[in-house]
């Protein structure tokens, strides 16, 4: 540890801001790390008094669900009040945040959220601003594998073709040509600054909407590529007659590209494993790189192996004559955790480990100084503002927190004041209960917010715990409290300004392997008002962007603008059930489900430092699980121990069957740790506390659980060495 200004500083952290971080900031060590013991002492009780105030009120409801056992009475919501839970709604908010670039304020499109430890996640995500719509259909489920539609060999043909039809129909159905399909397009070129197409029958023709047109590269003659535009999104038209798909094409069309992922979360929360200074540093050199144009990844891929860079620019040629730059990448927000956890990454003057989302703040605004003052050719913001997520905000006066600690980091790294934004996830009770009032303490800075329905489901159980027993999990999105939730974001968002200024958003699609399903269900978000949606891959981006030229996100908002909103009786309804009707068979099957899945998810997290990964569930589907995953059946576990649903032998027994299906799962990879027969290693043990004591964990979360069992893997991978 190196000892300064009453801070004790791990060195491998120390040496990265000296050496890496730093440089070029214009900012020295001694201001630096003077700045940081400052904000430190000063903020720290704060985060400390935050948790104190969310027991106080837990302790508080616990006993309210004591006296009134049961759906909740009369005088539940005047009850939360005269606690503090609810406070005063403001009666008008309007946000103020200034500096916003376009891809948070005016385009709407699919979302990424990547865990940023993952050098090669990052700069994939970083790149998923274009996508081939091409590659994504054929690569997927989106196209049924059969009547010779089977993806087998190299290239099958029949399903190629297919490809390219819907490829052409998305054409007809977007920017369509006049008196004209695409498909029957036998040249594209420019004349006299508009495009023009000639058919198969010789006639030429123009687009319905000539404004479409956006651009070209190569000669106006014989176009290497044409930039159309839809609702905000650019459609490439790409023409390659040397092409192997270009040059069977009766228009030279090799393929068709989508802006795809105008933003991407950089996650260093729930979908990262950082529990020490290796990991925390790892996550803050990448964020540097990204902020510095320069994160790189090895890739190995088809048997060759190659370095894969962050995308540059493209500059197109307008229709008059001139220029147009685009961006190559996403636009990079980063997630922060939340006030709960700690870190030993630094001690304070008593030794003591402090808040880790004070620690985020510094290290991810030092990384954004480079961006903002030396802007590299990749740069991220155009327009000189800095976007960080903070997540597990309980309430109005924790987001006037999180405010004060950007607020701050501002200040040490010597940005102005509100350059960097805010993004509020709206994912805890007591935030979206009194969301209007949270809104209101970050009117200055607030960019964004989005709707957690795994994570406001986790909690609606914690907090509701002695309510009574919870709803099985498929009946839990058919309550009235999460739909009067997800309309209540879009609703308060708008009330507020949100709309052509900042983001409205919605969860991720967790089944990354059904994209034909995704295409069905994911339309909803946008028709919903929201600006942005959560995808798990670049892959999933460019489809889900087909959904942003379906639904004109913008008009949607104007239709919705004024729309009663849901009341608090509503929002506030637990999803209690009668656990007569259930069946043995009936309970069994859902416990082993929610086991099953904490045990897939911990058994990566614990032993492999794997925050995020595709999990098997029971009947062999892959689906996408985070920490957010792990807390919802953990909590479940817990109701329906604490109410005699599920008894703690059930538990038990179902741990140890589950462990061995896991195990199973997992057979195929030659790093994997089996549970079973012994049943007492760290990430065993881990599901097992979390599952049978799911109800004494802080608002149910599982951090504390998961970094203590992982640290204890760590420090015997350490001493094995």
């Amino acid at each position: 540890m190196v000892k300064l200004h009453g801070l004790e500083v791990a060195d491998l952290l120390f040496a990265f801001v000296e050496h890496e971080a730093l440089p070029g900031t214009g900012l020295s060590t001694d201001a630096f790390w003077r700045g940081a013991a400052a904000m430190i002492g000063d903020l720290s009780p704060r985060v400390r008094a935050a948790l104190d105030r969310r027991s106080e009120l837990q302790h508080a409801i616990d006993e309210y669900h004591g006296r009134h056992p049961g759906p909740v009475a009369s005088d539940y919501v005047s009850f939360l009040r005269s606690i503090g839970y609810l406070v005063d709604e403001p009666e008008h908010v309007t946000i103020e945040t200034d500096g916003v670039d376009p891809e948070i304020a005016t385009i709407a499109g699919p979302q990424l959220v990547v865990p940023l430890t993952n050098a090669r996640f990052a700069v994939n995500a970083a790149n998923a601003r274009w996508g081939s719509l091409y590659d994504a259909l054929y690569g997927t489920d989106a196209i049924a594998e059969d009547q010779g539609l089977e993806r087998h060999g190299s290239y099958n043909p029949v399903r190629g073709a297919e490809a390219i039809r819907r490829g052409r129909a998305f054409l007809d159905e977007h920017v369509p040509l006049a008196g004209a399909s695409h498909s029957d397009a036998t040249r594209y070129f420019i004349v006299d600054g508009a495009l023009t197409v000639t058919t198969g029958d010789g006639h030429e023709v123009g687009l319905v909407d000539s404004s479409q047109f956006v651009g070209y590269l190569g000669s106006a003659d014989a176009p290497g590529s044409i930039l159309l535009v839809h609702h905000g999104l650019h459609i490439e038209i790409r023409i390659n007659r040397d092409h192997p798909i270009g040059g069977a094409d009766l228009a030279g069309v090799s393929d068709l590209v989508l802006e795809s992922a105008p933003t991407t979360i950089m996650d260093l929360e729930d979908s990262v494993a950082t529990v020490d200074v290796d990991d925390k540093v790892l996550g803050y050199r990448n964020w540097l790189h990204l902020m510095q144009g320069r994160l790189e990844a090895t890739v190995e891929k088809d048997g060759r192996t190659f370095v894969r860079t962050m995308a540059d620019d493209r500059t197109f040629t307008t229709p008059d004559g001139g220029e147009v730059t685009l961006p190559g990448r996403s636009l990079l927000l980063v997630r922060n955790v939340g006030h709960l956890m700690t870190t030993d990454a630094v001690r304070n003057e008593d030794g003591q480990p402090v808040p880790e989302g004070i620690l985020d703040a510094l290290m991810t605004a030092l990384g954004g100084v480079h961006d903002l003052r030396h802007p590299s050719a990749r740069r991220n913001s155009r327009n000189g503002a800095m976007y960080v997520v903070k997540p597990k905000l309980h309430g109005p006066d924790e987001v006037t927190l999180a405010c004060e600690i950007l607020a701050r980091a501002e200040q040490v790294v010597g940005l102005p004041p509100l350059t960097i934004k805010i993004g509020v996830m709206d994912e805890e009770r007591r935030t979206s209960a009194n969301l209007k009032a949270c809104i209101n303490e970050a009117r200055e800075r607030i960019a964004f917010i989005n709707t957690g329905f795994l994570d406001r489901t986790g909690d609606e159980i914690h907090t509701s715990m002695e309510a009574g027993p919870v709803a099985r999990k498929a009946e839990l999105k058919k309550q009235s409290w999460i739909v009067a939730y997800e309309d209540a974001n879009v609703d308060i968002g708008l009330q507020c300004g949100f709309q052509h200024r900042a983001q409205i958003g919605k969860g991720m699609w967790a089944a990354p392997d059904s994209m034909a399903e995704m295409l069905v269900q994911k339309r909803a978000h946008p028709e919903a008002g929201a600006n942005c949606a959560w995808v798990p891959s670049p892959t999933a981006a460019t489809l889900h962007a087909i959904h942003y030229h379906e639904v004109d996100v913008m008009e949607r908002q104007s239709q919705l603008a004024g729309r009663r909103r849901s009341t608090l009786h509503d929002l506030l309804t637990p999803p209690l059930a009668d656990p007569v009707q259930w069946s043995t068979e009936e309970r069994r099957m859902e416990l082993d489900n929610n086991v099953q899945s904490v045990l897939g998810y911990v058994v990566r997290w614990i032993d492999a430092g794997v925050g995020c990964s595709k999990v098997p569930d029971l009947a062999g589907t892959p689906l996408m699980e985070d920490r957010a995953t792990c807390r919802i059946s953990s909590q479940h576990v817990a109701n329906w121990l604490r109410h005699g649903v599920v008894s703690a032998n059930d538990v038990e027994d179902s741990l140890r069957t589950m462990a061995l299906l896991v195990d199973d799962q997992n057979a195929a990879d030659p790093a994997y740790r089996s549970m079973a027969p012994g049943y007492n290693g760290e990430a065993f043990m881990a599901a097992r506390e979390l599952l049978l004591r799911g109800r004494e964990q802080p608002s149910g979360y599982t951090e504390p659980v998961l970094h203590r069992r992982r640290l204890a893997v760590k420090d015997t991978e350490y001493a094995g060495r």
